[in-house]
């Protein structure tokens, strides 16, 4: 018998996967795909941070980014600019298989095409059930593991609850030989979100953007404008898609269970990423894990310090991003292009970039930096806000 069983083959699974391995721990890594690295609907943006924390295999980056212009509704524009490298662009599959690469060198077992449909858990075990090549297996295990992305229909059946707001991503790999820098464009195109315009490498980015509804569709007419603007070679490309989540489920954890990455809501509400929260929910989890099973005590309450301890590392950045996410969805087209106009009058834009403290994964100071301004606090209508500036600035040193 295995002593954890992990759902899902990316980079938060492959991670846990190669913690509880290190630890001499006998862990499975159930993959609905036929392989690693078959990940499509991401971007793959990740800060110097993530690198540096996690080692990241440098072949797994196809390109450094340290700008990017960003377009208001009405045509106003921010260039963003900074001498450092501040994120790097991945190649997915590589990135997806060089974290796998480790956690089997460790150890760790890999099963893929395994599709799996309920998890129940018993006083002894945690059984797993699933679809493989067509017929149903069953496998148990001491503790699981849900890590297999977007999945609300198995997070609610295992009695997490899943997220009730999520969004819904669509992106395309295109052809634009003349793009040197990320664009961000806020409008028509993604009503309360955004589309992006990323530059991979030799000619090539990747185009998408967020929605509530009818991503695929929204997709397709911006990159229709794109191709007649010269920006893209041609807008008959493949859409590829995928779910967000912008807030945790109800619980991250049960009796021998946990959820780590998307399936957690480990994601920045204000931009959807999710490769560095969820690594670092991975950490925790498998940490968390390992003491359990050493202690043989898998109970919920054991495994609770799971939950209270993402949620001190990240909790405070998701609920503030995701009270920012709300009030951007709720401002007008003429008031995103009002805080363009500010920003660049007053050069809050340069004053934000002097800033050592403005962080890519760690949004909450931006956000307070913002609203110190009246004139953006009045232009948003903010007058009260559901924390406290003092406790981010305390729980972030």
């Amino acid at each position: 018998m295995h002593d954890v069983i992990i759902i899902g083959g990316g980079p938060t699974g492959s991670h846990t996967a190669r913690r509880l391995a290190e630890k001499g721990w006998k862990v499975l890594v159930l993959e609905k795909k036929a392989e690693a690295g078959r990940k499509t609907c991401c971007t793959g943006i990740i800060s110097r941070e993530c690198i540096d924390t996690f080692e990241i295999d440098s072949r797994a980056i196809l390109r450094e980014l340290n700008s990017s212009v960003l377009f208001s509704p009405f045509g106003n524009t921010l260039h963003l600019h900074r001498k450092e490298t501040q994120a790097v662009v991945l190649d997915r599959s590589a990135f997806d298989l060089s974290i796998a690469a480790q956690a089997q060198l460790t150890g760790a077992e890999y099963q893929f095409d395994s599709h799996v449909t309920d998890v129940s858990i018993t006083s002894q075990h945690a059984n797993i059930t699933g679809l493989r090549e067509g017929k149903y297996f069953q496998i148990t295990s001491k503790a699981a593991v849900i890590a297999s992305g977007f999945n609300p229909g198995l997070s609610e059946r295992v009695g997490l609850g899943a997220s009730k707001d999520y969004a819904a991503g669509a992106q395309a790999e295109v052809e634009a030989p003349s793009l040197e820098e990320t664009e961000v464009y806020f409008g028509d195109m993604a009503p309360g979100f955004f589309s992006w315009l990323v530059p991979t490498s030799r000619g090539k980015a990747r185009a998408g953007l967020l929605s509530r509804t009818e991503p695929g569709t929204r997709l397709n007419k911006w990159l229709q404008r794109l191709a007649e603007q010269g920006k893209i070679v041609s807008h008959d490309v493949k859409l590829s898609y995928g779910g967000i989540p912008l807030k945790p489920p109800h619980r991250t954890y049960s009796e021998r269970l946990l959820a780590v990455g998307d399936s957690a809501g480990q994601v920045k509400p204000t931009t959807g990423g999710g490769i560095y929260y969820g690594l670092l929910g991975s950490e925790i989890a498998a940490d968390i894990l390992n003491r359990a099973l050493a202690d043989n005590d898998l109970s919920a309450r054991r495994l609770a310090s799971y939950e209270r301890a993402w949620r001190r590392k990240l909790g405070r950045e998701l609920r503030i991003g995701y009270w920012a996410r709300k009030l951007f969805e709720r401002m007008s087209e003429r008031q995103i292009d009002r805080i363009f106009e500010i920003i660049k009058r007053s050069g809050i834009d340069e004053a934000l970039l002097k800033a050592k403290d403005i962080s890519f994964d760690w949004h909450s100071r931006t956000i307070m930096s913002l609203l110190k301004y009246q004139v953006i606090s009045r232009t948003l209508k903010v007058i009260n806000l559901p924390f406290k500036a003092n406790d981010i600035d305390r729980e972030q040193r």
